[in-house]
């Protein structure tokens, strides 16, 4: 099995959240491969960027995730197992776009509720829900 370590944020603006919709119509939060040599709070600010284009802030970690799957090629399947460090980051404005050549066609900000609607797997549908009561824990400004 092999190992990747991933990090992303969830992104607020006011009382909204990024997330990006992938060419299937899959709706995610942005996150990315940590580099070497590259903190996972540098890496997940990066891949935001990369994958978005949104100007961010990073408030605060958050917590941690981790998953299975099998990547299928023409030739083999790997299993891979995914380890997300999620950090809480707040966009300058909401000026942002999706990077096509990742496979990302849309890329908006959300009512909160709505967020979490859309989010296509469990795991950010929870990210993002322990990102929002965090967010009320400090007093976030929600406007």
């Amino acid at each position: 099995m092999i190992e990747e370590l991933s990090a992303g944020g969830v992104v607020f603006f006011r009382n909204t959240i990024l997330l990006l919709k992938k060419f299937n119509g899959d709706y995610v939060l942005p996150k990315g491969r940590v580099e070497e040599g590259e903190t996972l709070k540098t890496a997940a600010k990066r891949e935001v960027m990369e994958e978005s284009g949104a100007r961010v802030n990073v408030l605060q970690y958050l917590s941690k995730i981790s998953y299975e799957f099998t990547r299928n090629t023409t030739a083999s399947s790997v299993k891979i197992r995914k380890v997300v460090h999620w950090y809480i980051m707040e966009a300058r404005d909401m000026d942002c776009h999706p990077q096509k050549n990742e496979g990302f066609i849309e890329a908006g900000f959300y009512p909160l509720e709505t967020a979490v609607e859309l989010a296509r797997y469990d795991d950010e549908r929870s990210v993002i829900k322990r990102a929002i009561d965090e967010m009320d824990y400090i007093n976030f400004n929600w406007n």
